[in-house]
């Protein structure tokens, strides 16, 4: 059992921190040859062994720790309170910054937009019309926090936000930006040595608790259409998420999400990683660059990129 969780968190250190995070990457390749810290993994459920839920929690208990010595002696003088905050939690990381990579697609859509965000955490993906944004090479808009982003040519970069006319998320477990506990919890979730993204975080919860976008407690896979009933009419609907469904394990599960959104007649936006929706990742011809998120509408393929927002490239025609 072991050496398939080591080949796990190697898998996270090679594709997702490299080039993100040295100390995480460091920190996961360190884990991966570690028997005593893989032991640990190895007695939780294997939904519980996700490498960021374990780097994210020994931070939340022990807080940063920037050596592998500081934080494998941190893990195991603790482990109970850790494995009982892993229990408690989950893998929510709520990066706001999504929004600059999901814009595109949203600012092609007609009329006022009633959006839907499966799996929405605390719901500061819900708010892309209260931010700012700055592509690469072009004219920022907005207010803030503006989010960067590089795009290629080919990107339909917007220069304004759209009309959001109602908005609702769906998630198993809401976190609530007015909860001190949660707001500790998103922050833990943020990689230690990206200070930028910690910030934008902040901001965005300060909008947010402004404001905050309704998160209805429910499964993805049976709560959908309700929630779907309740928005108006008059306005078009948008069901989108990101990195939500590839914790769906069962891949006709994961169809049968798939065949919901479209049976409700909503625009469809994904951005998962590839491997979630195979059928759609069939329809490439070109190669993913490295770690890359594959951003469809309606099962078609529009654009790679990066999981945090960082920067799109467009491939659709």
């Amino acid at each position: 059992m072991t050496d398939a969780i080591a080949r796990r968190v190697l898998r996270f250190a090679e594709t997702e921190a490299k080039g993100h995070s040295p100390l995480y990457e460091t920190l996961a390749r360190a884990v991966a040859s570690d028997g005593d810290v893989l032991g640990f993994l190895a007695g939780l459920p294997s939904s519980k062994q996700q490498p960021n839920l374990l780097l994210a929690a020994v931070r939340f208990v022990c807080g940063t720790r920037t050596t592998w010595q500081g934080f494998r002696a941190a893990l195991l003088d603790r482990r109970d309170d850790i494995r009982a905050e892993i229990m408690k939690r989950g893998t929510q990381t709520n990066e706001p910054a999504r929004c600059a990579v999901l814009l595109p697609v949203l600012a092609r859509s007609s009329g006022p937009l009633a959006l839907i965000e499966a799996g929405a955490s605390a719901g500061l993906c819900l708010l892309p019309d209260r931010y700012g944004y700055v592509y690469e090479g072009r004219e920022p808009f907005g207010g803030e926090p503006r989010f960067p982003c590089r795009a290629n040519s080919m990107t339909p970069v917007p220069t304004r936000v759209p009309h959001v006319a109602w908005r609702s998320g769906l998630d198993l477990n809401p976190l609530d930006v007015r909860n001190a506990d949660d707001m500790e919890w998103l922050e833990a979730l943020v990689w230690p040595d990206q200070p930028d993204r910690l910030a934008r975080l902040r901001a965005a919860v300060a909008i947010a608790r402004a404001d905050p976008p309704r998160i209805v407690a429910g499964d993805l896979l049976t709560s959908l259409p309700a929630l779907a009933a309740e928005a108006p009419p008059d306005a078009t609907l948008v069901i989108f998420h990101t990195a939500v469904v590839a914790y769906i394990a069962d891949p006709d599960a994961r169809a049968g999400f798939a065949r919901t959104v479209r049976d409700l007649g909503a625009i469809w936006i994904s951005n998962e990683a590839p491997g979630v929706f195979p059928d759609i990742a069939a329809k490439l011809t070109n190669s993913r660059p490295a770690g890359a998120f594959l951003l469809s509408v309606n099962g078609e393929p529009m654009a790679w990129t990066d999981p945090h927002g960082a920067w799109i490239e467009w491939i659709a025609g």
